[in-house]
């Protein structure tokens, strides 16, 4: 055999394991095919391709094994069984960075599906080459390493502070300042995944000087950076008042607020959570941003969207009415109740309706003003439905049951109590029953009203345990009106006054 065949021998073996990578890693793209491409035992056939030779088969077997591992932790599980991972591992170091990619994007692909899978990518010593590979100066490097890194740090405490320990905060709030948008992206998602653990992992984020480069950002055109710029800020300022101090001393508000207007639904939402993050803190963070217009901003951004996206705009609201009877009252003159209501009763979704019915009953329990413009907007009977309802849930029931209480407390308003009288249960009918006793015995035009209504009569018919608190409170409204009134109506009376009748003997 001459020496050309020879070289034709290994050009067409060349060719032949090219072209099998270069197939597997086209087929590992459509979800139909990965079935098969297990069971023919795939990975053991890739995994002496990634020592292969030539760079361009080691770079497409590193694909086809990112593209397998990223479809299902069964295919993960495989390639950390396969001890695949250590190869990797070791080439991120030495090869070129076409391969560095492919290398971080299989680790990426396998730590993605669960923290035993990332915890094996960094039992393989794949922290401190991932970390390296942020010192590359390809920016397509640095992006999968700190795409990788994210992946990791995203599942627990654990693993976002093992990310730290290797360095790779400093070098990640680097890149957030690179010009490349996509690598800008992936760090603030990355640094977002290691702060929203603990405070103490928010603090090393911040301790890296995170804060001040991820607020520049805050109005940049692009949509899938400001949604990672966002997460990042609300997951440091979520977990203490000095962190969340912290970012509102970045001079973000009023900037934000437009972002609440964006076209992205993401950004939107991110904005609203952000915000809900720093009001739920103390009544000065609080008051800041009703100063700034946020309270106006979210009760216009929930009037303008549906479903989940609202959920962090009603809780923001909520938490800010928490806090004091003047920050409830922010709400409720920038017209937050009848934008709850229209929450109530538009939302499906159960958890919506429970932090709706929640934040209701933020804004109501303050004063009797409070409860009356929570009334008004005939949220109680809403409520009641909601907590009487067998098919709410448990969470809701409680959540309706515990708003509807507060604000019954200080309700003085009675045409808003009246229906009630007629619909509640025992245990939410004392504390109905109970606002009338208290304002009853002071107000006589009330009292006529109460008579005509029918109200008079309803409680009446109220069966109440001698001893009871609702029997005191029935006691306190009969010893509003005449005796001769009381027994007027009284079930039964009418039959007592028809038996006299049937008894009497004209002279």
């Amino acid at each position: 055999m001459s020496q050309r065949q020879v070289l034709q021998v290994f050009e067409q073996y060349q060719k032949s394991r090219t072209q099998f990578v270069q197939s597997i890693a086209e087929l590992a793209t459509r979800p139909q095919n990965i079935e098969t491409l297990q069971n023919a035992g795939v990975m053991s056939l890739l995994r002496p391709l990634l020592l292969d030779v030539v760079p361009t088969v080691q770079q497409t077997a590193a694909l086809a094994l990112g593209r397998l591992a990223n479809y299902n932790d069964d295919l993960a599980e495989a390639v950390v069984k396969g001890d695949i991972l250590p190869q990797l591992v070791y080439s991120l170091a030495e090869q070129n960075r076409f391969y560095k990619k492919a290398a971080a994007f299989v680790l990426r692909a396998v730590a993605k599906h669960s923290p035993e899978l990332a915890q094996a990518v960094v039992d393989c010593g794949a922290l401190d080459a991932l970390v390296i590979s942020l010192e590359e100066f390809d920016p397509g490097v640095k992006e999968a390493a700190a795409w990788a890194l994210g992946y990791i740090a995203r599942h627990n405490g654990e693993l976002s502070q093992a990310v730290v320990d290797a360095g790779a905060v400093p070098l990640l709030v680097l890149c957030v300042q690179e010009p490349e948008v996509a690598l800008k992206r992936i760090a603030a998602s990355s640094l977002s995944d290691i702060a929203k653990h603990s405070p103490e992992l928010a603090q090393t984020v911040v301790d890296a000087g995170a804060i001040a480069h991820l607020a520049q950002m805050i109005l940049n055109p692009d949509a899938k950076l400001k949604r990672q710029v966002f997460s990042a800020l609300g997951q440091i300022a979520k977990h203490s008042v000095d962190l969340a101090e912290m970012v509102v001393e970045a001079e973000i508000f009023p900037a934000v607020l437009g972002c609440l207007k964006d076209p992205d639904e993401y950004v939107r939402k991110n904005v609203a959570t952000l915000m809900r993050e720093i009001t739920k803190h103390t009544p000065e963070l609080s008051q800041l941003i009703v100063n700034a217009g946020g309270v106006a901003a979210v009760i216009d951004y929930v009037g303008d969207c549906r479903g989940h996206v609202r959920l962090p705009g009603i809780m923001m609201l909520g938490y800010v009415a928490a806090h004091s009877e003047n920050l409830a009252m922010a709400v409720i003159v920038s017209k937050g109740v009848p934008q709850l209501a229209i929450c109530l009763a538009e939302e499906q979704e159960e958890h919506i309706k429970s932090a709706t019915a929640w934040a209701f009953g933020q804004i109501g329990r303050h004063t009797p003003e409070h409860a009356r413009m929570v009334a008004v907007a005939n949220v109680l009977p809403k409520l009641l439905a909601l907590y009487m309802d067998t098919e709410s849930s448990e969470d809701l029931q409680v959540k309706a049951k515990k708003a509807l209480k507060s604000i019954l407390q200080k309700c003085t308003y009675l045409p808003a109590l009246e229906p009630l009288l007629h619909e509640a249960p025992s245990n939410v009918l004392k504390h109905v029953v109970c606002q009338f006793s208290k304002v009853l015995p002071h107000d006589s035009k009330a009292r006529r009203l109460f008579v005509t209504s029918g109200g008079l009569k309803k409680v009446q018919e109220i069966k109440a345990e001698p001893g009871t608190a609702l029997r005191e409170y029935i006691s306190a409204i009969n010893n509003c009106y005449p005796e001769e009134i009381v027994r007027y109506y009284s079930p039964g009376y009418s039959e007592t006054l028809l038996e006299r009748v049937d008894k009497y003997q004209p002279v």
